[in-house]
């Protein structure tokens, strides 16, 4: 059967979300064609005949561009089994289905798929079967026994992002999963409506041998995409450790909760004796309150001391921030502002971190919150979101004032310290105070911390 597997975005990585499942579907038979979408064109011809055309969706903004994408498939190929899958694909089942998706698939998507294709194998009369009657939405946590991605049908790995690294050196970087879901519950995540608190391990040697492939397309960093790499400690300890005996001069990062980095400090220099060149944090917020609001794990206290940790370690700290929610103020802004500065952590944040606004999925355990639903209009599925006002209209118009500037910062190619300095004075303008920038000290050179040349997250 002819499958076409869709990715919309991915944060500039490879998808994994569409190699390991075209090593399930290849293994079974069926002709698979993998489409990345941020890296190239639709073809057309292979969408016109396909029996089965399934769609990747990780993340937010992935989903609204498949909702674009969807009605042209959908003319293309009016009698192709649509599916959905992925984190986002059971959080909006009604939207999608009206759109003329039949299947979705949340949790561990590669079975499913596996198992619809072979509900939907041609047998003499494929048309007829190719289309269910009523959506089917189905997730699944249990475990299963992964298998090497197969990556051949993807754009070539050089195509995406990149590690850049001190003194102008920059390596291809790889993208594998060592684990799916996360055991902690925090509010914001998406990831809680449909895992539930629920983690996932991917066999190590998969892994191993996802890297060994990527390593000998040309790959000289890899970042482990698991949303908690110490959800697992023991599991992802031996893992690094293998791959640094079998690949030494090999870089990786990884993300991890300020709570486990505090809880398991004893193991950050295995991470950094290991190749680790930084680790990503989802800090999201440098009030307590607000933390508290989230259901972090973690206080401001806790973020200093394990920033203060990786210091005397001489590791990187890549802190993500949430900081525009329904309870910033102008104040508290310039908190986070003044904190990253006394911390020298304005080189260590993407400017975007800055911008982002907080976004409530469906299914959010932020409406079990009192104040949240009197906050939040109804559901827009277009948005995929709960829209919100801030009861302060400086804190949604600063918001705004700094996502223009971070874009367009970004496209005049400007430092990161630049930046930083542009929305220094408009959020002290928009505090009704006059601090010059020019007061800071002299921080350290960009050149001299590694990061990724795509640092979304959403």
């Amino acid at each position: 059967m002819n499958i076409v597997l869709i990715s919309t975005y991915e944060l500039g990585r490879q998808p994994f979300g569409l190699a390991s499942p075209a090593a399930w579907l290849g293994a079974g038979g069926h002709q698979v064609v993998l489409l990345d979408l941020s890296r190239q064109a639709l073809d057309e011809a292979a969408i016109q005949s396909a029996n089965l055309i399934g769609i990747y969706l990780p993340m937010h903004t992935a989903t609204r561009l498949a909702a674009q994408l969807i009605p042209s498939l959908r003319k293309l190929n009016p009698s192709a089994h649509l599916c959905c899958y992925g984190l986002y694909a059971p959080m909006n089942v009604e939207y999608l289905a009206a759109l003329g998706v039949s299947t979705f698939l949340g949790g561990e998507f590669e079975q499913g798929l596996a198992q619809l294709a072979e509900h939907l194998r041609p047998n003499g009369n494929s048309k007829q079967r190719s289309i269910t009657p009523e959506p089917a939405s189905m997730v699944s946590l249990e475990r299963q026994r992964f298998i090497r991605p197969d990556r051949q049908g993807l754009p070539p790995l050089r195509n995406y992002a990149h590690v850049l690294l001190p003194f102008g050196e920059h390596r291809v970087a790889g993208y594998t999963e060592a684990s799916r879901g996360c055991k902690h519950l925090c509010r914001h995540c998406p990831i809680v409506p449909v895992y539930k608190g629920v983690f996932r391990i991917v066999d190590p040697e998969v892994v191993l041998e996802d890297i060994r492939q990527q390593v000998g397309a040309g790959a000289g960093h890899i970042t482990f995409g698991d949303p908690d790499f110490f959800n697992g400690v023991g599991h992802a300890l031996a893992l690094v450790e293998a791959l640094h005996r079998e690949f030494p001069r090999l870089t990786y990062d990884v993300t991890i909760k300020i709570e486990h980095l505090r809880k398991h400090q004893k193991h950050l220099a295995t991470l950094r004796d290991t190749g680790c060149l930084f680790v990503t944090s989802a800090v999201e917020s440098l009030d307590n309150d607000v933390l508290a609001k989230l259901d972090k794990g973690h206080t401001q206290e806790d973020f200093l001391e394990v920033h203060q940790a990786f210091r005397e370690l001489g590791m990187v700290l890549q802190p993500t921030f949430v900081p525009f929610t329904p309870w910033t103020t102008p104040a508290r802004y310039l908190e986070l502002l003044h904190a990253l500065r006394e911390n020298e952590l304005i080189e260590n944040v993407a400017p975007i971190q800055l911008a982002i606004r907080l976004l409530i999925p469906a299914g959010s355990r932020l409406l079990e919150l009192e104040e949240v639903p009197y906050l939040v209009a109804p559901f827009d599925p277009e948005s995929l979101a709960y829209p919100w006002r801030h009861p302060d209209p400086r804190v949604d118009a600063l918001c705004e004032e700094i996502q223009w500037i971070v874009a367009a910062s970004e496209k005049q190619k400007r430092s990161r310290r630049a930046i930083f300095e542009s929305i220094w004075q408009a959020a002290h303008k928009a505090a009704g105070l006059d601090e010059a920038f020019a007061s800071l000290p002299v921080l350290p050179s960009r050149a001299t911390i590694p990061f990724l040349n795509e640092p979304w997250y959403c």
